[in-house]
């Protein structure tokens, strides 16, 4: 399996993450798609050895330490770490769509693993775009699920990228529906998890309180889960699923995540991936805020999630 690698914005940590693990060594296959120029002048300026080899097959073996299999796709203007340039906006997307279109080309031998992009400069130049997840499925079809997955901890969005005052309304019978028929599917078919136990937490504080704080648990939420129960009994005995509302967890974690990203328990924190499931491949993406960690002069990767 050969991991595809798009660092994302050429101004943030993406490219220093793919460079220091490069120049310690990789363990498994590693293909980059990226300007090589921009890469090698950032290890310049990183003081990391790394000798990139050009390629455009995504089946490369190992390049060893201090090497670092490249596909090469030019940036439009010349990248400065840490400062945004809306020109190379088209960049970073065409890197994605080069990685995708090789995912589907070799679906059983390449996975996608993304580097962070600034959404907001993206915009900037004009180019609609809310997040990976979205830009990926339309590139694909299918509807998206964004999962945030560390070991003993999953957690699945019903909302992605929404602002705050907009969550409630796109909480509707329908994609609630869809969201948890699609994470109980993969849950089995990608992890593994023969019986799926799922918790579904409360749009309100306290779950609603019996419609006193909200009545989207009792009119929307409820009925979605005793609708699922009902239809899921009918499976066989080895799919049974275990579904309800949680009213005491602490964190708004499975129904509203739009703005609470960041609160991934700090234990978690380090080893959390977001993942998006029904994708027709497998795309994984790094965590955490980027864009002054070149300036600051931190020497870990994982320094980047305290931005």
């Amino acid at each position: 399996m050969t991991l595809l690698y798009t660092p994302g914005e050429p101004a943030g940590i993406g490219p220093d993450l793919i460079l220091t693990a490069a120049a310690q060594g990789l363990d498994v296959p590693v293909l980059v798609i990226a300007d090589p120029d921009m890469l090698e002048e950032r290890a310049r300026q990183l003081g990391l050895a790394v000798t990139l080899q050009e390629t455009d097959s995504p089946t490369a073996s190992p390049a060893g330490a201090g090497k670092l299999w490249v596909l090469p796709i030019g940036l439009r203007s010349a990248a400065v770490p840490g400062r945004l340039n809306p020109a190379n906006s088209s960049y970073v997307l065409e890197t994605l769509r080069r990685a995708t279109e090789l995912c589907l080309q070799h679906p059983a031998s390449v996975a996608l693993v993304t580097g962070p992009v600034h959404k907001g400069i993206i915009n900037d130049a004009g180019i609609p775009f809310t997040g990976h997840t979205e830009f990926l499925a339309g590139l694909t079809g299918g509807h998206p699920v964004m999962m945030l997955a560390c070991p003993g901890l999953r957690v699945a969005l019903a909302t992605t990228h929404l602002p705050l005052r907009e969550v409630t309304d796109a909480i509707t019978p329908a994609r609630l529906e869809k969201v948890l028929r699609i994470l109980h599917a993969d849950l089995g078919k990608r992890f593994g998890i023969a019986s799926p136990q799922i918790l579904v937490c409360g749009l309100n504080p306290h779950a609603g309180e019996g419609g006193h704080l909200g009545h989207e648990e009792m009119e929307i939420i409820a009925p979605v889960l005793e609708k699922l129960r009902a239809a899921w009994r009918r499976l066989p005995p080895e799919l049974p699923l275990a579904i309800t509302i949680a009213t005491t967890v602490a964190l708004l974690l499975a129904v509203l995540l739009t703005s609470l990203l960041s609160s991934i328990p700090g234990f978690a924190w380090y080893h959390s991936l977001s993942i998006a499931v029904v994708l027709i491949f497998a795309m994984s993406a790094v965590a955490g805020r980027y864009m002054h960690f070149f300036r600051r002069g931190a020497d870990e990767p994982r320094s980047e999630r305290l931005g």
